[in-house]
This record gives C-alpha cells, sequence and structure tokens, in this order.
C-alpha cells in the first residue's frame, strides 16, 4: 500500500516468508512496484522468530535497495502492508515488514547510543543535544527503539524532553526470543543486540500521536490531598470545578464507596484489572480519555487505607481509577481515533493544496499484551485505525513497552498502542 502527497511517499510491505532470503526479496519486490521516488529513509521491523539470523538482515536488504538511512528493531510479532493492500498483525511467526519513504525537505539524521553515553538527568540541555547531533531549533520529531534489557530509557525520555520540549517521540522497546534471549536494533548498516537507535526527522514532517493506554475511567477524579513518593494516603473530591475540596478521605475509603456504585461485572473487573489514572494536565478543567497516564494499581494497605501507585505522585495531582479489558481498550482507541479524525479535518490549508495536511504514513508501536491475545481475534487494533484512517500504510511491531507522550510528558507505558503518524507540514 502506498499513499502520495504532492511531495512525499510512504510505502509499507509485509512477509511471511519462512526464510530470511526469501522474505527480504518478497519486501523488496513489492516496495519496488509502488516506488515513484528515491527513498530517504527505510523502517525494518522483523520477528523475533528470525533471531538467529539478525546479523545478515541489513546485508541483505542493502545489497538489494539503496537507502540512505535505516532504522528497525525485532519484535514479538510485526505490522505490515501484504501483497494484498491489507494491513496485518502477524503473531507468533516469521514476518518481515519493510517501509520506505520519500521525505523531501525533511532532515533524517539516524543514531546509536550506548546506556553508558547517556548524560546525567542534572547535565544542561546541550548535553543532550551533543548526544544526538540535531539543533533544538530543528525542532525534531524521534523514533525511538530500545533493547529491553537496556537500562536507562525512562532517563533518556527525559532528557530528551528537557532538550528538545514540544518535539514528539514515539517508538518501543524490542522484544526478545523466547529460546535465545536475543534482540535486535538495526541502525544503518549495523546490528546491535543491545543500547538505544533512533531516527530525528526535522523539516517539512510533522508526527501527530495516538496514545491508547486501553482503559476506561470509572467514578470521578480526586485530587491527591497527601502523599509520599508512589503511596497515596488522602483523597479529596472535587465538589466545584474550581478549587474547593471536599473531605479529605483515604484512598480504601473511596475505593470501597466506588465499588458500591459498580455493577457486577465491573466489580469482578476490579478485582484484578483496576488503574489509576494520573492527570497530566493542572489546568484542564474536564478530564477526558487520553489526558491520564494510566500506572498500576500495586497494593493496597488495610491499616492505614493507603494505596502504593506504579510511579510518583505529588500532592495536588489529579487521579482518576480506570478499569481494562478487551472492550475497554477497543473503546479507548476508537475514542481516541475518532477525536483525531475530527481534528484533522479542522487543519485550514490553502485550498490550492488540499492534501498537504493528510497523513502519508504511520507507524504502530504496540504492547504484546494486546493483540489476538486481548481482542481474541487477529488484526484488530490496525483493522480499526484503517477506519478511520483509510488508505493510509501502516507498519510497526509488538514491543515489550511502548514510549508516547501523554500530555506533554513522553513516557514508557505498558498495554498500550502508540501511534506515530506523518504528515507534511502546513504552510
Amino acid at each position: 500500500m502506498a499513499a502520495m502527497t504532492q511531495s512525499m511517499q510512504w510505502i509499507s510491505a509485509l512477509s511471511t516468508r519462512p526464510s530470511l532470503e526469501a522474505a527480504v526479496n518478497d519486501v523488496i519486490e513489492q516496495t519496488q512496484r509502488q516506488l515513484h521516488a528515491a527513498p530517504d529513509l527505510a523502517f525494518v521491523f522483523i520477528s523475533s522468530a528470525f533471531a538467529s539470523e539478525y546479523s545478515r538482515l541489513m546485508p541483505l536488504l542493502q545489497a538489494a535497495i539503496d537507502v540512505p538511512v535505516w532504522i528497525g528493531c525485532s519484535g514479538g510479532g510485526v505490522v505490515g502492508v501484504d501483497a494484498n493492500g491489507q494491513i496485518q498483525e502477524i503473531e507468533g511467526q516469521a514476518a518481515l515488514s519493510l517501509t520506505l519513504a520519500s521525505l523531501p525537505d525533511v532532515a533524517v539524521h539516524a543514531f546509536h547510543l550506548g546506556t553508558d553515553e547517556l548524560p546525567d538527568l542534572d547535565s544542561p540541555p546541550d548535553a543532550w543535544i551533543q548526544l544526538i547531533g540535531v539543533a533544538a531549533e530543528a525542532q525534531p520529531d524521534f523514533v525511538l527503539l530500545a533493547a529491553p534489557t537496556s537500562p536507562g530509557v525512562t532517563e533518556l525520555l527525559q532528557g530528551l524532553d528537557f532538550a528538545y520540549p514540544g518535539s514528539v517521540k514515539v517508538g518501543g522497546l524490542a522484544s526478545v526470543n523466547s529460546l535465545s534471549g536475543a534482540s535486535g536494533l538495526f541502525c544503518n548498516d549495523r546490528y546491535y543486540p543491545d543500547g538505544i537507535v533512533g531516527v530525528a526527522l526535522s523539516g517539512n514532517i510533522v508526527m501527530e500521536t495516538i496514545v491508547a493506554q486501553g482503559c476506561r475511567p470509572i467514578g470521578q477524579p480526586y485530587r491527591v490531598a497527601a502523599a509520599e513518593r508512589n503511596i497515596l494516603t488522602e483523597l479529596e473530591e472535587n465538589t466545584e470545578a474550581d478549587e474547593t475540596c471536599g473531605l479529605a478521605r483515604t484512598p480504601l475509603e473511596v475505593l470501597q464507596g466506588l465499588f458500591q456504585e459498580l455493577d457486577e461485572s465491573d466489580r469482578e473487573l476490579a478485582q484484578h484489572s483496576l488503574f489509576v489514572g494520573v492527570a497530566q494536565s493542572s489546568f484542564k478543567q474536564q478530564l477526558e480519555q487520553g489526558d491520564f497516564l494510566i500506572r498500576n494499581l500495586i497494593g493496597v494497605d488495610p491499616k492505614t487505607g493507603a494505596i502504593a501507585v506504579g510511579d510518583r505522585i505529588r500532592p495536588g495531582q489529579r487521579i482518576q481509577f480506570h478499569l481494562r479489558d478487551s472492550a475497554a481498550s477497543a473503546e479507548d482507541l476508537r475514542t481516541l481515533l475518532a477525536r483525531y479524525q475530527m481534528q484533522s479535518r479542522s487543519i485550514v490549508i490553502d485550498p490550492s493544496e488540499t492534501d498537504r495536511a493528510s497523513p502519508v504514513g504511520a507507524l504502530m508501536f504496540s504492547c504484546m499484551g494486546r493483540g489476538e491475545g486481548l481482542y481474541e481475534q487477529p488484526n484488530f487494533d490496525s483493522q480499526l485505525f484503517s477506519q478511520y484512517l483509510n488508505q493510509v500504510p501502516l507498519s510497526g511491531f509488538f514491543c515489550n513497552g511502548e514510549i508516547g507522550p501523554v500530555g506533554n510528558t513522553t513516557f514508557l507505558h505498558g498495554y498500550t498502542s502508540v501511534f506515530g503518524i506523518c504528515r507534511a507540514a502546513v504552510s
């Protein structure tokens, strides 16, 4: 499948051939049939079923096609467009996904980082900019892929947010082969078993995101009255749209009251799939899906009524309890896609260039806990994406952790599907 604007071309191809040579030949043949301009960037995602052959992948690809910048990794499953033009999520079997992008007037810079190279978090922005090699004034957007065993990914995201505020960062953690424990990262002509690879895109390109965390809110938001690190000890109910708050109660008391309001099926679901959403805006009054960072509820202390959350929480933040199941996950993604579609239609552009703001291609980074195991049917997230963004080529992989923004901050997520949607900049 290919989509074109006046200046961009984005092509995705997928092969399920069991031999690496056959799979490479297959995706090359598919892309060259559609390619109408020299590619500037290639994304490659390879199934962990090919773990023993990771080192052979780049030589085979580069012998077949000339692309100046390559980036990719291994996945527990891969996503791409098959020879019939259908987006497929291939899980549990050999597969190879190749995406070629022709990006005129876009600067493309790839890099590999060892985690021992990362500056400490007290370093100035210049330390991170020097590490990446792209000026902050270029306002790059990033695709980041990391080995799951590499430490420092969260610190990298914090550092890049510090050095490149306003820049989009999406990506995920590569998967490991269940037998060998090997993962694969690819950057230009090199295969790396660890570290982080990335590509910075700047110039005539915009990357927009959908971060579907797969949950739905229950009850109402509460303001954190008292907390220490990741332990919440007191919550206040907002009684008005202003700063007025109600009587402080322990989180356990709030949960006990909330359970009484739930129907029987939600009570059962809350026994094992209850999460805490942390609002990322301090100012937005009417909170909605997408405004919360979803974190695990680790435990409850019945003596004090406190709860432990899988992230730091500070007094004054707002939280809301959430539930997760396949229906909630589907509805969450559907809501966010519909909102994106509506917002995209509102972009004002030059009538003589009516397709400049249309998405040209997209990347999908989905948790291995989603897919067929969650929905009990194949291709669920990608098909839902196609219902709202028809004819937009999609590729990606199933991750051990997903990278994407909530609010103005980039996080490492779980059980999430992150979409990075690319289009030309609007002049």
